[in-house]
C-alpha cells in the first residue's frame, strides 16, 4: 500500500511541466518587473514621477521584460527545469533576476544622461521584482495545494517521528488528493521537538501521550517514521496504540530503500517481523567494497534462504563474477531470479554441486577460481538432525571440511563459515555439528593465517521451514498453534540484517576467530504466538508440545568458555574457537559424546591423538 504516488503524484507534478513554461508566467514576470521599476522610481522621487520620466520609463520597463525573458529561457527557467514553487526554482529565478538587474543596470549607469532617469533605478527595483515574483509563485503553490489534498474520507493519521523522515511524510500525505491517509497530528519523544509544526500539522505530545491525542483528533492509524525504529520501540508501539485499537503502520527499511525495493512513500502494516526481529545495522560500506568489488567470489547454499540473500547482497557491491553454489535446482532459479532478474540457469553464474562430493566441488573450484567464499550450505532442521545424525555429519562437517579444503587449494583468502546459536554449548546434533564446522575453519585459519572465520547468530525471520511461516500456516488452517515450552526463549533478526552483518563480519574478521552478531534481547516464544494470534483477529489455541530432543530452553550465542571482544563494530563481538585439525575427526567418538548426559562440550578428537596433529595436518 502506498501513501501516494511517485514523487510525480504529488503536488509538484500539477506544476512540473507548466512551471514558468507558459505564456502567463512569463506576462506576470514581465508584470513583476513594470511594477518594481514604477515602485522604484516612486521612491527615488518621494511619490511622484515627474512626466518627462515616464516615457524612458516605459522602455527601461520593456527592456528588462525582454532581457527577463531571454535569461530565463536561456537557463530553463521558462522550459519546464523546475517543478513550480520549489527551492530550486527559486533559486534559479533570483539568479535570473540577478542576472537581468546587472544586464538592465550597467547601460542604465554609463549612459544616464541619454536615458535620463536615476542611476539607481534598476538596483532599487531589483528586491521588488524578485519579491513580486516570488509571491506570485507562493501563492499559486498554496492554491494548487490546496486542491490536492486528501479528501475528507481519507483516514486521519498520526505520525510518530518529526524528523526529516516525518515531516516528509507530511508533506507527501498533504499534497496528494489520492492519499488514504490524511495527516492530524505528530508525536515525538524529543522534547525540543515539541512545538514543532509541518505543513500546519502540530507535534501534539510524545508516544505516552497517544491515548490523549488520538482521541482528540479521532485518529485511526499511527505511522511510525523514525529512520532507525528498532524491535523494542515498535513492540512499545504495537502495545500503547493496540490497546486503542490503532492500527500501526511503518515506514520502509533503510536496506529496502537504498536497494531500490520500495519508495520512501511506500507504508505497510506493522508485521510480527519487525516487532520482534528489526535490528537496524549501520554497515561500513567502504571496507566492504574493499573485499567484495572486482573479486570472484563463491556462496554456496545459494539457492537457501540466507544464501540467496547474501548473493542479492553481494551483487551490489559489484563482484568481477558471482558464482552461486547448491545442490538444489529450484533453489538456485529463485536466487537467480532474486541477482540477475531471470531465472534461465543456462549460464556460468549458477553452478549445481553438492559439497559432499569432493571430486566435483575441487572440479568447480579449480575452474573458477573465487577469491572469497561465503559457505552457507548446511543442514539446519534440529530435530530432523535428531534422528538422522549421519547426514550432519557428511554436510556440515564433511561436507565444510570439502569446502575448506577446495578454497585452500585455490588460494582463497577469504572464507565465512555461516554458522549457528546452537554451536554455543552445543546439546543437539545441529550444535555439535555446527561446532566441528566452526573448530575445522578456526584450524584453516591459524594453520593458513588467512581470514579464514566463522559467523554465528540465532533464528532468521521468514527462512524456509522457520517459526513464523510455521505459524502463520497453523493459523490459516485454524490452528492450534504449537509451542515447545511457554519459557522457551530464541534470539530472532530478518534475514537481509543478518546477511549485511555476515558481510560485515568478512571485511573485520581475523584469522580462526568466531565472530558473534548481536541479536538483541531473546524473544519468548509464546509472546510471539500471542502477538501473531492478535494480530490474525481469530481466536486460536495453543498447545504445549514439551522440548524435543536436543533441544534448548534458552538458546544461547556465546559459550562458556569463551571471551568476547568488540573491535570495529557495535553489533559484532569477536571470540576464539579451539582448532581443530580433520586428522582428529571421529565420526563414532562424535556420536557417543553427544550421548552423554549434561555434557555441553564437543571436542570430535580421538583421545589418543598426538598432540603435534593440532599444528598440521
Amino acid at each position: 500500500m502506498t501513501v501516494m504516488s511517485e514523487a510525480e503524484g504529488s503536488a509538484s507534478s500539477h506544476w512540473s511541466h507548466n512551471a514558468g513554461g507558459s505564456a502567463p508566467q512569463v506576462l506576470l514576470d514581465g508584470v513583476a518587473w513594470v511594477l518594481a521599476l514604477v515602485l522604484a522610481l516612486t521612491l527615488r522621487y518621494e511619490g511622484s514621477i515627474p512626466t518627462e520620466a515616464w516615457l524612458p520609463l516605459a522602455g527601461l520597463a520593456l527592456a528588462a521584460v525582454v532581457i527577463q525573458f531571454a535569461i530565463g529561457y536561456l537557463f530553463h527557467l521558462y522550459r519546464g527545469r523546475y517543478a513550480y514553487g520549489t527551492f530550486e526554482e527559486v533559486r534559479a529565478l533570483a539568479g535570473v533576476v540577478c542576472a537581468t538587474a546587472v544586464v538592465l543596470g550597467i547601460p542604465t549607469v554609463a549612459l544616464n544622461e541619454l536615458i535620463q532617469l536615476p542611476r539607481s533605478t534598476v538596483f532599487i527595483a531589483l528586491p521588488f521584482a524578485l519579491i513580486f515574483m516570488f509571491s506570485v509563485r507562493y501563492a499559486r503553490r498554496l492554491y494548487i495545494e490546496s486542491r490536492v489534498r486528501p479528501s475528507k474520507d481519507a483516514a486521519p493519521t498520526l505520525i510518530f517521528g518529526a524528523g526529516h523522515l516525518g515531516a516528509s511524510l507530511v508533506r507527501r500525505m498533504s499534497t496528494d488528493a489520492d492519499s488514504h491517509y490524511r495527516p492530524v497530528g505528530l508525536l515525538d519523544d524529543d522534547p525540543h521537538k515539541k512545538n514543532a509544526q509541518v505543513r500546519s500539522v502540530r507535534v501534539l505530545g510524545t508516544l505516552d501521550d497517544l491515548p490523549r491525542v488520538a482521541e482528540a483528533v479521532r485518529a485511526s492509524v499511527l505511522v511510525v517514521a523514525v529512520a532507525h525504529a528498532d524491535a523494542e520501540l515498535l513492540r512499545r508501539v504495537h502495545d500503547i496504540a493496540g490497546a486503542l485499537d490503532i492500527e500501526v503502520k511503518v515506514m520502509p527499511l533503510l536496506t529496502e530503500l537504498m536497494d531500490g525495493k520500495t519508495r520512501p512513500s511506500d507504508i505497510r502494516t506493522l508485521t510480527i517481523e519487525d516487532i520482534i526481529g528489526r535490528h537496524p545495522v549501520d554497515t561500513d560500506v567502504d571496507t566492504i567494497a574493499g573485499y567484495l568489488t572486482g573479486r570472484r567470489i563463491l556462496v554456496t547454499g545459494a539457492g537457501g534462504s540466507i544464501g540467496a540473500e547474501l548473493c542479492r547482497q553481494i551483487a551490489t557491491f559489484t563482484p568481477s563474477e558471482l558464482i552461486m553454489l547448491d545442490r538444489d535446482e529450484t533453489g538456485l532459479q529463485q536466487a537467480q531470479i532474486g541477482t540477475l532478474g531471470h531465472g534461465l540457469l543456462d549460464t556460468k553464474d549458477v553452478v549445481l554441486c553438492d559439497i559432499r562430493d569432493t571430486d566435483a566441488l575441487l572440479a568447480v573450484f579449480d575452474s573458477r577460481r573465487p577469491e572469497v567464499v561465503f559457505h552457507a550450505a548446511a543442514l539446519k532442521h534440529l530435530p530432523m538432525l535428531e534422528q538422522y545424525p549421519d547426514e550432519a555429519w557428511k554436510t556440515n562437517v564433511l561436507g565444510t571440511l570439502n569446502v575448506l579444503e577446495a578454497a585452500h587449494a585455490v588460494g582463497v583468502k577469504t572464507f565465512i563459515n555461516i554458522s549457528t546459536d546452537k554451536a554455543a554449548n552445543p546439546t543437539s546434533v545441529l550444535g555439535h555439528s555446527k561446532r566441528v564446522a566452526e573448530k575445522l575453519t578456526a584450524w584453516m585459519g591459524e594453520s593458513t593465517g588467512a581470514a579464514y572465520l566463522s559467523v554465528r547468530f540465532g533464528n532468521v525471520l521468514g527462512s524456509r521451514g522457520s517459526m513464523l511461516p510455521t505459524f502463520e500456516k497453523l493459523i490459516e488452517s485454524g490452528g492450534p498453534i504449537t509451542v515447545t515450552h511457554p519459557d522457551a526463549t530464541r534470539f530472532f533478526m530478518t534475514i537481509p540484517e543478518a546477511c549485511q552483518l555476515v558481510i560485515q563480519a568478512g571485511a573485520i574478521g581475523r584469522a580462526g576467530e568466531v565472530l558473534i552478531l548481536d541479536m538483541g534481547e531473546p524473544v519468548r516464544i509464546l509472546d510471539v504466538a500471542e502477538r501473531m494470534i492478535a494480530m490474525s483477529g481469530r481466536d486460536i489455541s495453543i498447545v504445549y508440545t514439551g522440548l524435543r530432543q536436543g533441544e534448548k530452553l534458552h538458546e544461547e550465542l556465546i559459550g562458556t568458555q569463551e571471551h568476547i571482544h568488540r573491535l570495529h563494530h557495535p553489533k559484532i563481538s569477536h571470540a576464539r574457537v579451539d582448532a581443530i585439525s580433520p586428522l582428529r575427526l571421529d565420526k563414532a567418538g562424535w556420536k557417543a559424546r553427544m550421548k552423554m548426559p549434561g555434557d555441553q562440550r564437543v571436542t570430535a578428537v580421538l583421545p589418543t591423538a598426538p598432540a603435534e596433529l593440532l599444528d598440521g595436518r
